[in-house]
């Protein structure tokens, strides 16, 4: 979960875990630990139709999670990291 500052430029003010609920670290508007943000926008063929959700997972509740899939994620190596 994010929540911004009610201002013009809407800064960044917190992230919080929406797994584990650990408050993440955010300094002048940037988490400066790893989240994964996760948007999912349901349509047709969906119970949730219409609806979209989102969430932060920390990077050690995302470890976890991906740990019991059946089917391995994808990855790469990245060289650039910006």
């Amino acid at each position: 979960m994010r929540k911004y500052e009610k201002q013009e430029r809407q800064q960044l003010t917190e992230v919080i875990c929406n797994c584990c609920g650990r408050n993440l670290k955010v300094r002048a508007g940037i988490a400066e630990e790893e989240c994964v943000r996760i948007e999912a926008a349901f349509g047709f063929f969906s119970q949730k139709d219409g609806e979209v959700h989102r969430f932060d997972l920390c990077e050690a509740c995302y470890d976890r999670i991906v740990a019991g899939f059946r089917v391995p994620v994808e990855k790469e190596d990245k060289t650039e990291l910006l």
